[in-house]
């Protein structure tokens, strides 16, 4: 099988890379270059896609003794993660970016020309288990990634690979030296990659400028201004320009978010449970909608906020009912919906969220 794989320059998509050679595919290495100015993308462990991640990819496949590329998606991804998040901010939502560059670079503009070209399919180093067709939750749950994925089609996922997912990360890095990688210790990237000074809040405002608008509680009183919506999401304690906690001296939280108005509200954390929710653009990863409701568990964020609850499809909405209150949802998150499994948990379906309370 031809295989292609996407190496970061990161140890994971290097040991997956390495695993396709061993299982005798006929391997290709791309890495992608998402930036039009790279060496301004990592800052030590924030970031990716840097000059030096290029070159650690370059050096492990050489190591490989597979062919390799640099392939230019900087304008691509510009457009459909950068832009996108910006404007999903600016809209008060709370996007996540990682699940767009999933969706629409990696697993849509890469995996397309991929196919393009011949390749069978297309490998990467994230923590996930595609088992017949199912993608499941990875070995190591610290780790997992599935919910980053669960966007992805039937069609896409037919034509994935993902080989680490099996395995924990502490034995990834030791497979990674034993393996004579020099990137067995290199630092996991996180927070948004494309923001490496870990100032999301600056970056938006130089891209969203002002927008000024009001402060208020939950009788509407106006407690402060505000530069725009852009600065908060839906939990947000710190940061409010508020005169410290409530009345009742309780620490004060975002819990709305108007931006046509300009309005942010705050309340108490009581104020920020929410028992349904309401989802667009659902996509069910076994290529077929489920008829009625159906039982599972929700997961809102990529590491955290899950609850057991019930799912329907309603005409292009996912309805959500939760059996237990979930806190700090915000339009823009992606909602996962999982099928309980001994043997790791199934994703059955991901939506946008549009409504939360």
């Amino acid at each position: 099988m031809r295989v292609l794989v996407a190496m970061s320059g990161g140890v994971d998509s290097s040991v997956a890379a390495a695993r396709m050679v061993d299982a005798g595919h006929d391997v290709v290495g791309v890495h992608l270059a998402l930036s039009s100015t790279p060496g301004t993308l990592r800052t030590g462990s924030r970031g990716c896609c840097s000059k030096e991640d290029a070159g650690d990819a370059r050096r492990v496949a050489d190591v490989l003794g597979i062919p390799f590329y640099v392939w230019d998606f900087a304008d691509r991804f510009k457009e459909d993660v950068i832009d996108d998040f910006v404007e999903a901010y600016a809209r008060g939502e709370t996007p996540n970016p990682c699940v767009r560059c999933n969706e629409r670079i990696k697993f849509s503009a890469l995996a397309s020309r991929a196919l393009a070209l011949g390749f069978d399919a297309l490998a990467t180093g994230h923590y996930a288990r595609l088992e017949n067709g199912r993608l499941r939750r990875a070995v190591d749950h610290d780790k997992d990634q599935s919910y980053v994925l669960a966007v992805l089609t039937a069609e896409q996922l037919r034509h994935a690979l993902f080989p680490i997912g099996d395995t924990p990360k502490a034995q990834i890095r030791e497979e990674a030296a034993r393996r004579g990688l020099a990137v067995a210790d290199k630092a996991d990237s996180h927070d948004v990659c494309f923001i490496p000074s870990g100032d999301t809040q600056a970056f938006l405002g130089a891209r969203i400028g002002v927008r000024r608008g009001s402060v208020v509680d939950s009788a509407g009183t106006v407690l402060a201004e505000h530069d725009g919506v852009h600065g908060f999401t839906i939990g947000q304690r710190k940061g409010l320009g508020i005169p410290g906690p409530g009345p009742d001296g309780r620490p004060r939280y975002v819990t709305g978010i108007d931006a046509q108005t300009g309005t942010v509200q705050v309340g108490t954390v009581d104020d920020l449970e929410v028992g349904t929710l309401e989802g667009d653009a659902p996509v069910f990863t076994a290529g077929v909608a489920p008829h009625g409701p159906v039982e599972g568990v929700v997961q809102v964020r990529a590491h955290g906020g899950i609850a057991d609850a019930v799912a329907e499809l309603r005409g292009d909405t996912l309805h959500v009912t939760l059996r237990s209150p979930l806190r700090g949802v915000a339009p823009g998150q992606t909602l996962v919906l999982y099928r309980p499994d001994p043997d790791g948990d199934e994703v059955l379906a991901s939506a946008t969220i549009r409504t939360a309370r």
